[in-house]
């Protein structure tokens, strides 16, 4: 992980100071409402429906297992014993009390942590793939390339007050799982003939009102000119982008307003003028870089344990847990484990400060002290050893984090809704909850296979549902809660925005809905075929068909 300098700790302590006066004279009646706003929001802390809300950055979803215990006391000391993970791989406290937030601030200093960037018009937390640096087949890690953004993008004097809130994501890996092209910026680490590391950079994804996937302006970018070529696309949005209507600022409607390849000709003719300037990365400042992210002292191991065999025969959960919570390794002899987050009863995303705490006592056992954030708000130790799986499983029972729903239908995506959020339509925490019951049984769900559903409580789209296989939108019907199902999402390398299905549905319909969606698949699958590819051949028709037809 990156370890903070003199300059990082000076920085945020100077932070500190100023949010603490800030704070101060807010509550003295010093400063209005509208003149906190902004103050506030750079430093993480919304206004909910019940409470403040304190968003706390993760950079890139890395944590050590001491910042994660520094999260669990603080959810003890601050809040009510919980937190909840998001979509964007950081974490939310839902009751902080204002007077207090400096010194929750402070605390998370002391851990190498803060709020800053997580809210307002400015460039939020660089996102990536959960399986970083690990994951087989890797192109490259991309932990440090995010970690040279971060340092760029933060308190960036040039990007503080933006048009609109802008996300970036970085994938070095195989398999998408960062949602890359529904990002501001998307950014996909690729070699070129000759061998040497660049990127693909995508521009103007985006989900919330107007959902678009990213658009190619660059197939090739050399790494020396990541950040010059990033400073251009920025310069761009800003002078470009409108600040007259909060609905159309955001860079994706530039981008579709003027087309692809004019942004491309504007960010090319900016970038002339700094191409090899100063932000010109340097060989001596990536090795810097990477070195914070050297693999941890790995034993010699072959690929192959014989009681894990034999635990799996004898010990059915064990088993289920090995087929769907497991993931190969570029490191013979180790696994990468998935905690999922979605025990039915509890919110998606949710953990405790004891679970918190517990995790951490896991990841100095058996993980060389790391935990990944995931963008599906579950949990991952990356470095277990093949032969402690068995013995890692049976803790993970005691904390209920042993669930082996993941991939499966109710390892669900869900932003907190209604019951937290000021934003919201709807509910979406009791809406996850009837569909996670209906379908609790582990076999009925490993025979329906692979599949995303996510939960958004509004048009802001935190649960990203309109990249889930099946997407669930909470709309407003004359003050009434209904929810809105679209179909054929994917958030992959072949990123899909869902489609409509029709009409919306009330709350105590939702279980019966989801069922009638799943029985089709069910009946029309062929060759063992995953949901998105028996939805992508036979078309929404048979879906409308089936869920609406008691209404005729």
């Amino acid at each position: 992980m990156y370890i903070y300098d003199a300059y990082d700790k000076q920085m945020l302590e100077d932070r500190i100071t100023q949010f603490r006066d800030q704070t101060r004279r807010f509550l003295a009646g010093e400063l209005s409402e509208e003149q906190f706003l902004p103050l506030r929001l750079q430093n993480g802390l919304y206004i909910q429906r019940l409470a403040p809300m304190l968003r706390v950055a993760i950079p890139y979803g890395c944590l050590s297992s001491v910042q994660l215990r520094k999260l669990a006391s603080i959810a003890r000391d601050y809040d009510k014993g919980y937190a909840h993970f998001s979509t964007r791989q950081n974490i939310q406290y839902n009751w902080p009390v204002l007077e207090q937030v400096p010194e929750l601030l402070a605390e998370l200093a002391d851990v190498e942590m803060h709020a800053i960037q997580t809210s307002g018009n400015c460039i939020r937390n660089t996102t990536t793939d959960q399986f970083a640096g690990v994951a087989v087949g890797e192109i490259e890690d991309s932990r440090p390339w995010c970690e040279i953004i971060r340092q760029w993008s933060t308190f960036h004097p040039e990007f503080a007050y933006l048009p609109r809130k802008f996300k970036i994501a970085v994938c070095g890996t195989p398999n998408d799982q960062a949602a890359t092209q529904v990002h501001d910026i998307g950014l996909y680490i690729k070699k070129n003939a000759e061998g040497e590391i660049g990127f693909q950079v995508l521009v103007g994804g985006g989900l919330g009102r107007t959902p678009v996937i990213g658009a190619q302006i660059c197939d090739f970018l050399p790494w020396k000119h990541l950040l010059t070529y990033l400073d251009a696309i920025m310069r761009v949005y800003n002078r470009f982008g409108r600040r007259d209507n909060k609905y159309k600022a955001r860079i994706k409607i530039l981008v579709k307003a003027i087309g692809a390849d004019a942004f491309r000709e504007k960010v090319e003719a900016e970038w002339q003028h700094d191409k090899d300037g100063q932000a010109t990365l340097t060989e001596e400042e990536v090795n810097r870089c990477k070195g914070f992210f050297a693999d941890p002292d790995y034993e010699e191991h072959i690929d192959k344990d014989a009681s894990v065999e034999t635990h799996a025969g004898t010990d059915l959960l064990f088993s289920h847990w090995l087929e769907r919570n497991v993931t190969n390794h570029k490191k013979p002899g180790y696994r990468i484990v998935t905690l999922c987050l979605k025990e039915t009863g509890v919110a998606t995303g949710d953990l405790t400060d004891g679970q918190m705490d517990f995790v951490a006592n896991l990841a100095d056992k058996f993980s060389f002290g790391e935990v990944r954030v995931t963008h599906v708000q579950n949990l991952v130790l990356t470095d277990v050893r093949l032969k402690d799986l068995y013995e890692l499983f049976q803790a993970c029972k005691q904390e209920s984090l042993a669930t082996p729903y993941v991939g499966l239908l109710n390892d669900m995506v869900c932003c907190p809704g209604g019951d937290f959020c000021s934003l919201a339509n709807a509910k979406s925490i009791p809406i996850a909850e009837s569909i996670q019951r209906r379908f609790e049984d582990f076999e009925r769900q490993k025979n329906i296979g692979d599949i995303t559903l996510n939960i958004s409580g509004c048009m802001n789209a935190c649960g990203h549902h309109h990249v889930g296989n099946i997407g669930i939108l909470g709309v407003d019907k004359k003050g009434a809660e209904f929810y809105q199902v679209t179909l054929g999402g994917s958030a992959d390398r072949q990123t899909a925005i869902g489609k409509v299905l029709g009409p919306s549905f009330a709350q105590e319909d939702m279980p019966d809905v989801i069922e009638k969606i799943i029985d089709v698949y069910l009946n029309n699958r062929e060759d063992g075929e995953n949901f998105l590819n028996t939805y992508k051949r036979i078309g929404i028709e048979p879906y409308k068909e089936s869920v609406y037809a008691s209404a005729d």
